[in-house]
């Protein structure tokens, strides 16, 4: 469709192996990319860790803590010892500063990091300035003694301190130049770390990674996709968008396109379902409206469309939600409007069985 209405006709494919087979496929092909977080840093080759990584102890404030950081199997290991001897207390270890800021995803909402420990408290310091003593961004962890756990760090929960005292700073993820794995018996202004021991530790890391709300899975569907199910509450299919009035004659399309939207909840990675309104050719209106549970009814420039799914991916979404678009509303970052839409409740539908694959 668009400024010149023309119906909707089956070229080749069948919408069958479109719509549900085609989609089935490219579901569990995203399988592969796993959950929402991007690695940033590991330790599987061995060289470049030795190079990133380096020990900073209590040794140069006077006291005899010791640590090494060694590639274990792929992962680091940070072990050693900490005393509390000569007013001393903590053990650390730091990535190089790095001359450019890290590129991380506008999308980044926080550090995960994947980590076992030994039961004692660390702490992940986040380091944004060039010069090697300034202000840190803390956030304190429990581990669980010999579990691997995977810790999220809220870029929001970070605090912002200087030499373990906290002062007044706001974090740019645009700006991260370095990391620090400390163990102390402090956690910040003098208060003590409650799950300290002095004495031997280890934590090991697998890996520093960012987690999202973007989806790994952008699908474009459309508005009307349940409404043949529902004829109790839409009885006039004459006031219904063409492909809901043809949805026989056009190899039940519809149903093959609900079928492939099941593939796609079904397949455990974050997604975000769009069911637009009809398609136009017009020019971008720059603004839409959301809802939700398949009642909307209008037009919406593929421009439009085509700027959600980007927002999306780019910005950040509410993740496995299902939503209808239109033109219209005051929006302009599409994907950051969608953090605020509802549960997918396809799941928990009456209408029609899940999955669904039309009989």
């Amino acid at each position: 469709q668009g400024v010149v209405f023309y119906p909707p006709v089956i070229l080749q494919d069948t919408p069958e192996n479109v719509e549900y087979r085609g989609i089935k496929e490219l579901a569990e092909k995203t399988k592969l990319l796993g959950g929402n977080t991007t690695k940033i840093l590991s330790f599987e080759n061995v060289e470049d860790a030795k190079k990133l990584w380096g020990i900073i102890d209590d040794i140069v404030m006077g006291g005899v803590s010791e640590s090494t950081i060694r590639i274990v199997d792929g992962n680091g290991v940070f072990a050693g010892s900490v005393s509390t001897a000569n007013n001393g207390g903590f053990a650390s270890v730091r990535s190089r500063t790095s001359d450019k800021p890290l590129q991380l995803s506008p999308s980044a909402l926080g550090f995960s990091l994947r980590v076992k420990g030994d039961g004692n408290r660390f702490k992940f310091i986040v380091r944004t300035e060039e010069k090697w003593d300034g202000v840190g961004f803390s956030y304190s962890f429990d581990t669980v003694k010999d579990q691997w756990i995977d810790v999220q760090v809220p870029f929001d929960e970070l605090v912002p301190v200087f030499r373990a005292k906290t002062v007044d700073a706001k974090f740019d993820p645009r700006q991260v130049r370095s990391f620090q794995l400390m163990l102390s018996k402090f956690e910040y202004d003098g208060k003590l770390n409650p799950n300290f021991t002095a004495g031997r530790f280890v934590l090991e890391v697998e890996s520093i990674s960012t987690y999202s709300n973007a989806p790994k899975l952008v699908h474009i569907s459309t508005a009307g996709v349940t409404r043949v199910h529902r004829k109790d509450e839409f009885p006039d299919l004459e006031k219904e968008p063409p492909a809901v009035r043809m949805n026989e004659m056009l190899g039940r399309i519809l149903d093959w396109k609900l079928a492939g939207e099941d593939c796609i909840r079904q397949a455990g990675v974050p997604y975000l379902i769009v069911r637009p309104c009809a398609l136009t050719e017009e020019n971008p209106s720059g603004s839409l409206q959301y809802s939700q549970g398949d009642t909307l009814k209008g037009k919406v420039p593929r421009d439009d469309v085509a700027k959600l799914a980007a927002d999306a991916i780019q910005f950040g979404s509410k993740s496995n939600i299902t939503i209808e678009v239109a033109e219209g509303g005051q929006v302009t970052n599409y994907g950051q409007a969608l953090r605020f839409e509802g549960e997918d409740k396809e799941q928990s539908r009456a209408y029609a069985e899940f999955p669904y694959v039309p009989k």
